[in-house]
């Protein structure tokens, strides 16, 4: 975090950890290896990139302390990635890391799977620029990318996401009886028809994945999630990422997985996340998801939770500021009551420090690293920044009795976790003398700590009193 705390704008956060300047875009290739976390992702040293991604790197060993690792891969000149190193896995190869990703030649926009091989150290690996999947011929097929590998009944599968020629959105399906060449099998799942028009309708998918998700009961479900894009890129915060739950099961005759969704709704309630990668381990899956700048006059969803008030950043402020972009805190994902449930990582507790507020009530004013726990009452909740003369509404919810939130601001990333169902993820930037002020509805309270980094630093300005002075609430200081 050594990066963030000595950063110069007020608007970096703390606890997000990525590089001081550049563009991140995508999560890419998480995995857990040797004991160690590993986040790559999307990464360009300018703030808006126009060409040559490459895979930016961190290392954690308890997902509270992130180590900035070298960059993991590079586009390779005359290579199939020359143009740029896009979304794609971390995958084991008989004890070999394997990275499996969009490699993008040229301008053109058609995309190929690309392989390059780590060494027993995952900061150093080898690109070879070795295709595993070239352009599919398929006629049905506008445009593909973005490889995800999962494994069924002991074979290893990966799907694409694709937009088809048609208008509808599809996952692609390969079989790897061989990684190191992957067998075209056919458009796998579309947006057509079903649960998936009504959860995942889009032009195109981006991102798909599919992991096992057992629930309370231990009863077997399939998570398929994929970020929706439609035909301009704003419609991108439009749409959002989507999610079906269901059952997967062996084709009698060709052997093949086949996915039969049963439910399905949205990955996260907020205007600014995007293509997020799930990480599935044995005990658990987490995920991370993007997060990107919000732009001044940018289109907003209709759903917005905040309305549409919520201040952004000009182009020129964005390029000014010098960095762009960041990923969201590890998440913990579940099935509760047949629906997605996503509630923090266990390991973020460690970055509470003084607890500042308890049974805290009314308006309270919080730090700009801070987490909140609400609990009780009913009615309408805000989350403003605000002057002793003006307010604007970042989020907005209804709660009603015996709902539970936890909300972390840090800086200008908001992500908003709601007991049972899934969180919402805000950007906003505070302005000149703006703080952060959390509006409770009639009966609820709130506990509030200041966050801290893993080596006991302070990372915000105590609270005061609940906004407006002790008469606008009660809080009781630990």
């Amino acid at each position: 975090m050594d990066s963030a705390t000595e950063h110069p704008d007020p608007a970096f956060p703390r606890f997000h950890s990525r590089p001081p300047q550049g563009w991140v875009g995508n999560p890419c290739g998480l995995s857990h290896l040797h004991g160690s976390y590993h986040v790559y992702f999307q990464y360009s040293p300018e703030t808006e990139p126009r060409q040559r991604i490459c895979w930016g790197h961190l290392s954690s060993p308890d997902l509270v302390s992130w180590h900035q690792e070298p960059l993991a891969l590079r586009p390779q000149s005359g290579g199939p990635d020359a143009f740029g190193c896009g979304t794609g896995v971390v995958t084991d190869d008989d004890g070999v890391a394997v990275a499996a990703y969009t490699g993008i030649p040229d301008d053109a926009g058609q995309s190929r799977v690309v392989l390059a091989r780590s060494s027993s150290d995952p900061a150093v690996w080898a690109q070879e620029g070795r295709v595993a999947a070239d352009v599919t011929t398929d006629p049905e097929v506008a445009v593909a990318g973005d490889p995800y590998i999962f494994q069924f009944q002991g074979r290893r599968f990966a799907l694409q996401g694709a937009g088809l020629a048609g208008g509808h959105a599809a996952a692609l399906l390969y079989s790897l009886e061989d990684l190191r060449s992957w067998r075209y099998e056919g458009i796998w799942l579309t947006s057509a028809g079903g649960p998936a028009a009504e959860h995942l309708a889009a032009a195109a998918w981006e991102c798909p994945q599919l992991v096992p998700l057992p629930d309370s009961s231990g009863a077997e479900n399939w998570l398929l999630m994929a970020s929706l894009r439609n035909a301009d890129d704003a419609a991108r915060r439009r749409a959002g990422v989507g999610y079906l739950l269901g059952s997967l099961s062996a084709d009698a005759r060709t052997g093949l997985p086949v996915f039969l969704p049963a439910t399905g709704g949205k990955a996260d309630l907020g205007p600014d996340f995007y293509a997020p990668q799930i990480l599935s381990l044995p005990d658990r899956a987490l995920l991370w998801g993007r997060s990107p700048e919000v732009v001044e006059g940018a289109v907003t969803r209709p759903t917005d939770p905040a309305g549409g008030d919520r201040p952004g950043r000009s182009e020129r402020g964005i390029d000014d500021a010098g960095w762009s972009g960041v990923l969201t805190l590890p998440r913990r994902l579940s099935v509760h009551g047949g629906a997605l449930a996503v509630e923090p990582a266990v390991e973020l507790a460690a970055y509470r420090g003084r607890k500042l507020l308890s049974n805290a009530a009314g308006t309270v004013q919080l730090p700009r690293q801070a987490e909140a726990h609400v609990a009780g009452g009913e009615g309408g909740l805000r989350l403003d920044l605000a002057t002793a003369s003006s307010r604007r509404t970042v989020f907005a919810e209804t709660v009603a009795g015996g709902d539970e939130l936890r909300i972390f601001v840090d800086s200008s990333i908001v992500e908003v976790f709601r007991h049972g169902t899934v969180a919402a993820t805000v950007r906003a930037y505070p302005g000149a003398g703006e703080n952060w002020q959390l509006v409770l509805p009639h009966g609820a309270a709130a506990i509030v700590w200041e966050l801290r980094d893993p080596a006991g630093e302070s990372a915000g300005e105590p609270a005061g009193e609940p906004a407006g002075g002790p008469s606008a609430g009660r809080a009781a200081r630990r």
